[in-house]
């Protein structure tokens, strides 16, 4: 006696073998698949069916989409994967029959039928949440707001615009009326304010010129918005009224697949 639990003689024959669907456990989801897909009405889905070049039957579109949902169902997506468990995974063994169609075989049908895949898997995600067999889960996202070099008076939205824009109007306005009623004061002081309000208009109607090329390159990006000094970082407002700052959100999220078991029994009576 070694101490230990020790497994069975690999070479010893039995007088009954096991049949394979005895390592098929009832509430296994692989037993959900195959009522799912043999009770499935495939013949309006469009699945191509035609034989090989040379004249040998192919695999069945049934067969197939086991295959294809199983992995799906897994996370088993690559192709040359899905051959390699068709040959060893006992569950994906006993839907198939025993069938190993090759990774290119695999690989072609979800080619030529991706389409009528993606029906089948969605209609197989409606019914496996109406059962309950999908485990639960929460994401948990969380997002942080990073400072750009960009600086406010740099970034410019279409409200923004308008907004200096607007004020640079008025300030010339007031401008012109403070020179009008500065030039019927016929003093030198006054000459020399009236031209002082001159030069300051002179700025404001450059930096309305500015901010016009500015509104045409604007208007081209999709969001409406631009920074000239770093052109991905977005205006985004902040905890404090009125406040905002230029800057990057950067996000994180966390999936979190709860323990309980996903399967489900598969009842004979199950339409």
């Amino acid at each position: 006696m070694s101490g230990f639990i020790e497994g069975e003689n690999r070479y010893q024959s039995t007088l009954f073998p096991e049949r394979i669907d005895d390592y098929v456990e009832e509430d296994s989801a692989a037993r959900v698949i195959d009522v799912f897909v043999d009770r499935l009405d495939i013949s309006g889905l469009g699945f191509k069916t035609e034989h090989a070049e040379t004249g040998r039957p192919g695999y069945h579109p049934r067969t197939m989409l086991k295959i294809f949902i199983y992995g799906y169902m897994n996370k088993v997506h690559s192709s040359r994967r899905l051959e390699a468990e068709a040959k060893r995974n006992v569950e994906l063994m006993w839907l198939t029959g025993r069938l190993a169609p090759d990774f290119k075989t695999i690989a072609d049908f979800r080619k030529d039928n991706g389409e009528a895949i993606r029906l089948v898997c969605r209609e197989f995600v409606v019914l496996c949440r109406k059962l309950n067999l999908f485990a639960g889960a929460f994401v948990a996202i969380d997002g942080a707001k990073f400072k750009a070099v960009n600086t406010r008076d740099k970034n410019f939205t279409k409200a923004k615009l308008k907004r200096r824009l607007q004020q640079i109007d008025e300030s010339i306005d007031r401008y012109l009326s403070q020179i009008e009623s500065t030039d019927r004061q016929d003093t030198e002081t006054a000459a020399n304010k009236s031209q002082r309000l001159k030069d300051k208009i002179s700025i404001l109607e450059e930096e309305m010129d500015r901010l016009k090329k500015i509104e045409v390159r604007l208007l081209a990006e999709p969001d409406q918005q631009i920074s000239l000094t770093d052109p991905d970082a977005r205006s985004m407002a902040t905890s404090g009224r009125g406040s905002g700052m230029v800057g990057y959100n950067v996000q994180a999220a966390v999936r979190y697949q709860a323990s309980p078991d996903r399967r489900a029994r598969c009842h004979p009576g199950w339409p």
